[in-house]
């Protein structure tokens, strides 16, 4: 019994890794292009399909192209819509790694193992290396099947055995739990199938047996994404909950239909090989689920929609207003640089709020949003600063090269202001996660410092928007109020730290939070002061 047990657990630990490393290797030999030919997915579900297929088969794992998706959504890269038409072609890309399997090749490893070794070793180009890599590789998973199979043939002397697995084909619903559970555990539905064909090459299972096993598989293999999702966004985990549900949708229509799914796959297979028969079962069911599910797309995303109830924090990533076609009309890409400076820092503006309610309500969600806001703001800065080096200068009047020139500094104060909020998300995890909590009469404090600061950044902005030098006026009178807020602040607090009425940890928190609003106040000051320059 051990000889069987540590047997099949040696040739599955093979299977995975010949899988794994074959997989390596088709990326690298592809130029590892794969998270990019994701990114640059166009809106057409079609071609999401093939797009999932292609990358699921050269990946060689269902799961990693789900949790790649999942990642995209959650990242704004790719929408619900989007996701799912993927995910159908990672179904069917995943069947690829059956249909080798099923060719049988495990007399055939020790010569693929040898050669595709001395491709490797001997080889000095980059490319070669790779296919060396592969066929190793694939040696080792053809070696894993026969370990695999060979463990498996004193079963057939075990009429109990024989009996269990005839009651996959008696009970549905058991095999389908089985091939779930298993699944779930080894994480790799090409794994699973590489134990029902090795189970099948011994005549150990039927078609009819192994069909309902195969339905369990693809739900297992959700299991991942579903794990991924967690923590993520809202959208990311409606992208896997989409996942699980078109293959329940699938496996339970195809257990309705059982006998006449079977009839179908025998029709399209040889009479006398099981193990095609469950290979091509399994992409017969994956092909067919997406070409009955695809035109309905919208309508899987509506259903997920519903069932994960939450509203999504969402900012557009890249610049709204910058226009190249414009560049050689600077006065018009001026001003559009500045419509872009004013959301840039609206975004910021955002964040800061976010950020300094995180102190009395912190929220995993918020935080996370806070994080990819912050990649943005800076992504932003970048894409205003090369969109102003692209102005021709000797088409600028002296009016425009100044107001070119203050804007680099206005975006870098935007970009500034993003950082200090930014300063202010970790200071809030930290409390957070700490367990330090400011008390009523701090938080009273904070808040009314932050109303100074935010009005002053809200009049920034829309001094800068408008031209308007009364309100940036406005705001370095009011600088001179937060300036002195803060020393007042700074002040009590330290006289509340020396009486003990706050602990020393939240106390130096404290001190940062009012340090990260008064350079706030000062980058909106410095924009001010811009505006009243310029106008």
């Amino acid at each position: 019994m051990f000889s069987i047990i540590f047997g099949l657990l040696g040739g599955v630990a093979l299977f995975i890794y010949g899988m794994t490393e074959m997989g390596k290797g088709l990326q690298k030999a592809a130029g590892n292009k794969m998270r990019r030919v994701l990114e640059a997915l166009t809106s057409v579900p079609v071609i999401g399909v093939l797009v999932g297929a292609g990358v699921t088969a050269i990946i060689q794992s269902s799961s990693a192209t789900t949790v790649m998706v999942v990642g995209f959504v959650n990242a704004g890269l790719m929408n619900l819509r989007q996701s799912i038409s993927v995910i159908m072609g990672a179904n069917i890309g995943t069947t690829i790694t059956g249909q080798i399997v099923a060719f049988n090749l495990t007399k055939y490893y020790l010569p693929m193992i040898a050669i595709g070794f001395i491709i490797f070793f001997v080889s000095k180009k980059k490319t070669v290396k790779c296919w060396g890599q592969i066929l190793f590789a694939f040696g080792i998973l053809f070696m894993g099947m026969d370990l695999m199979s060979s463990a498996m043939s004193p079963l057939r002397e075990y009429e109990g055995f024989r009996t269990f697995m005839a009651t996959f084909g008696e009970y549905h619903i058991l095999g389908l739990l089985i091939g779930f559970a298993l699944t779930a555990i080894i994480q790799s539905s090409s794994a699973a199938m590489g134990i029902l064909i090795a189970l099948s090459t011994q005549g150990l299972i039927s078609l009819e047996a192994a069909i309902p096993i195969i339905l369990g598989f693809n739900i297992g293999t959700c299991v991942t994404a579903i794990i991924s999702s967690i923590g993520a966004k809202v959208s990311a985990k409606r992208a896997a909950a989409a996942h699980i549900t078109f293959n329940v949708i699938g496996a339970v229509v195809v257990m309705f239909i059982l006998p006449w799914f079977a009839d179908l796959v025998l029709l399209l297979s040889p009479a006398d090989n099981v193990t095609r028969q469950i290979a091509n079962a399994h992409t017969i069911f994956n092909i067919a689920s997406t070409l009955v599910l695809l035109p309905f797309v919208n309508v899987l995303a509506k259903l997920v929609t519903k069932l994960i109830k939450g509203e999504e924090k969402f900012v557009q990533k890249g610049p709204m207003f910058l226009d190249n076609r414009v560049l050689n009309n600077p006065p018009i890409a001026l001003n559009l640089a500045v419509k872009e400076a004013v959301r840039t820092g609206k975004i910021a503006q955002e964040s800061l709020r976010l950020a300094m309610d995180s102190f009395s309500a912190f929220s995993d969600e918020t935080n996370n949003y806070l994080i990819e806001t912050e990649d943005v703001i800076d992504d932003l800065e970048k894409d205003i600063t090369n969109y102003l080096i692209k102005l021709p200068q000797g088409s600028l009047t002296e009016n425009l090269i100044q107001l070119k020139s203050n804007l680099f500094h206005v975006i870098n104060d935007m970009e500034r202001i993003g950082d200090h909020a930014d300063n202010l998300r970790e200071l809030a995890e930290l409390c957070h996660n700490e367990n330090l909590p400011f008390t009523d009469y701090a938080l009273d404090e904070l808040e009314g410092m932050f109303e100074l600061v935010n009005n002053n950044v809200t009049w920034a902005l829309e001094a800068l928007a408008t031209g308007d030098t009364e309100l940036a006026a406005k705001v370095v009178e009011n600088e001179k109020i937060v300036d002195q807020m803060e020393k007042d602040l700074r002040r009590s607090h330290i006289n509340r730290l020396n009486m003990a009425m706050c602990t020393p940890s939240s106390g130096v928190i404290f001190l940062d939070v009012i340090s990260n609003l008064e350079r706030v106040s000062d980058h909106s000051n410095n924009i001010a002061h811009i505006v009243i320059a310029d106008y």
